[in-house]
């Protein structure tokens, strides 16, 4: 049964890598998209994993973590945007 372990010890995830992208574009215009691409990829994981049959709870973890940290991200870019 394979568990999913901590970041530094498991290769790099699809979702992850485009989590990351979302966390550290730098290109305003961009980070809509990036986290839109970032949540399809969260969304479309826990989607395999609901049918999983092994121990997959720390990845959820880490993929509700992910969700509220691009959510923060959305609200921080964007609520500056309006007030500027």
């Amino acid at each position: 049964m394979k568990k999913y372990r901590s970041e530094a010890a498991s290769p790099i995830l699809p979702w992850h890598a485009l989590y990351r992208a979302a966390l550290f574009e730098t290109d305003r215009s961009k980070v809509a998209d990036r986290i839109a691409e970032a949540e399809r990829a969260i969304f479309a994981r826990e989607k395999e994993l609901f049918t999983a049959k092994v121990d997959h709870i720390e990845e959820d973890l880490f993929l509700d973590d992910a969700l509220y940290a691009l959510r923060a991200l959305r609200n921080c870019v964007f609520h500056n945007a309006k007030a500027a």
